[in-house]
């Protein structure tokens, strides 16, 4: 039988279609045997792997152990290094004078917390001390003849002084974040010092002080120098590296006049500058204080010094007893103490100024919280005169119109009401004569006594600095009522 070509092409056609699935399944086994032969490969070297790890992880269990332990201890020692500053964690030292102890351990006595707190109060002599009396630990100075002393207008004793830090450093005082220095003259409100050391890393180098209120003084002595007075804070690292070098450093500077200047040096030579924090006070001035803290910059107020030199800061009483008087509203709101809030009494068109805990004004007339925010001059400067370019900051004078007197109130009683959560002070007309005024105006001299409430704000220097409000409530015949508190939204200090 013949066969056509036609018929040749469809026999191959046929033959190749049915060769095909025959590939496939041969191509489908052979992946499916290696994937077994790779399946068992993997599972006996699994098993020798076992074999191997798991007796070394036995082995090396109590290893692990110390390294989980190990870890704990880092951790704590991690949460110690980013708890919050607390009063234990500074150690003061306090430059004494034998021959003034008996009369300014009082000032120390106003806010040393013996319970809570650490520091030793440095003496040029032995004293005779009482025990239980609430004061820190007492220490002789170390001998400084060794070191030589070139100012004929100063004392030798400011070497002394200025190696306090040091000395206190190697007393070996351990968990120290800062060294703070003061006087025996300087009140602390250490609540705000907290406040304030809390703002700067203690693992750092840090300096930090404030300045003289006096130009010249600044320029005499340096505008980049703490004034140990007013205290200053120095960081532990810092001190460490200070004390390897104190010594050859007061060497280099005889010529000197004070502790403070000689401080300030050897800062200057391990590169440290001033941070300047404007609540540390020194006050270099004379007189009455009421223009200084009737005023007081936006910041906490850390200290107050030369005590003995000013005005008791409240009238008819002795200093001791005023600053015991400003320690009761400290108590209760030290982040509030002595801040200033701006308001108007716009149907008698009254300037009204708060310093809360300390005194209020009222005046007559509008004077604009650019004005009213600036001191007035109630004191002289260090030198004894009345030259306003004596000073390192802005100030106004004393009014001299008559109907401009401001009419002074005086913090006489304290009460905090646990269930409002609020502090209530009263403050007390100082009645002293006041000038005719021919301005027809309603006269302050109607107040008697003025109310001020306020709720205690632990948090006002975590937030932005800025002055409190305050408001005018309704009152009865001569009183006045005040509420101070954090501003509103839109809310500002204008007639």
């Amino acid at each position: 039988m013949k066969v056509s070509q036609k018929d040749t092409d469809k026999l191959l056609v046929w033959r190749s279609t049915r060769a095909l699935p025959k590939l496939m399944v041969w191509l489908i086994l052979f992946v499916i045997a290696t994937y077994i032969v790779y399946t068992l490969k993997l599972v006996m070297n699994s098993r020798s792997c076992d074999d191997e790890i798991f007796p070394a992880i036995s082995h090396r269990s109590l290893s692990m152990h110390k390294l989980d332990s190990d870890n704990f201890t880092l951790l704590s020692e991690n949460q110690e290094t980013f708890r919050k500053t607390e009063v234990k964690d500074i150690v003061f030292g306090i430059a004494a004078s034998a021959k003034l102890w008996e009369k300014r351990k009082n000032y120390i006595k106003l806010w040393w917390k013996p319970e809570k707190m650490r520091g030793i109060v440095w003496l040029d002599n032995p004293v005779k001390g009482k025990k239980d009396e609430g004061l820190p630990p007492v220490k002789i100075s170390g001998n400084t003849s060794r070191f030589a002393y070139k100012n004929r207008q100063g004392h030798r004793s400011a070497i002394r002084i200025s190696r306090i830090v040091s000395e206190t450093l190697r007393l070996g005082m351990e968990n120290v974040r800062w060294f703070v220095m003061g006087d025996d003259d300087t009140v602390f409100v250490t609540e705000n010092l907290v406040r304030i050391l809390n703002k700067y890393d203690h693992n750092q180098y840090y300096y930090i002080g404030s300045l003289s209120e006096s130009h010249l003084q600044n320029i005499y002595f340096s505008y980049g120098m703490a004034y140990g007075g007013g205290g200053f804070a120095i960081s532990y690292p810092l001190a460490k590296a200070l004390v390897k070098m104190q010594d050859d450093c007061i060497q280099r500077y005889p010529g000197l006049y004070g502790s403070d200047d000689r401080m300030q040096a050897c800062m200057a030579e391990l590169g440290v500058p001033l941070t300047k924090e404007l609540g540390f006070h020194q006050y270099d001035v004379y007189g009455n204080l009421f223009g200084l803290l009737a005023a007081h910059p936006v910041t906490p107020l850390v200290s107050l010094h030369h005590l003995d030199v000013v005005e008791p800061i409240f009238p008819n009483v002795t200093r001791v007893e005023a600053l015991r008087r400003l320690t009761i509203p400290m108590k209760l709101d030290s982040a509030g103490l002595i801040q200033q809030s701006i308001c108007y009494e716009k149907t008698k068109t009254w300037t009204i100024s708060v310093s809360w805990g300390f005194a209020i004004q009222i005046v007559r007339g509008v004077l604009s919280p650019r004005e009213i925010e600036m001191p007035t001059r109630t004191f002289l400067n260090w030198y004894r005169r009345a030259d306003y370019t004596a000073y390192a900051f802005n100030t106004r004078p004393v009014a001299r119109n008559p109907c401009q007197r401001p009419f002074v109130f005086y913090l006489s009683r304290v009460r905090f009401d646990s269930i409002t959560n609020q502090t209530m002070t009263v403050y007390d007309r100082h009645r002293v004569p006041h000038p005719a005024c021919k301005w027809n105006l309603t006269s302050p001299a109607e107040i008697d006594r003025v109310v001020v409430y306020k709720k205690p704000d632990p948090h006002l220097w975590d937030r932005s600095p800025r002055r409190n409000c305050c408001r005018i409530l309704e009152s009865k015949k001569k009183s006045m009522v005040l509420d101070v508190g954090v501003c509103g939204e839109g809310e500002i200090s204008v007639i």
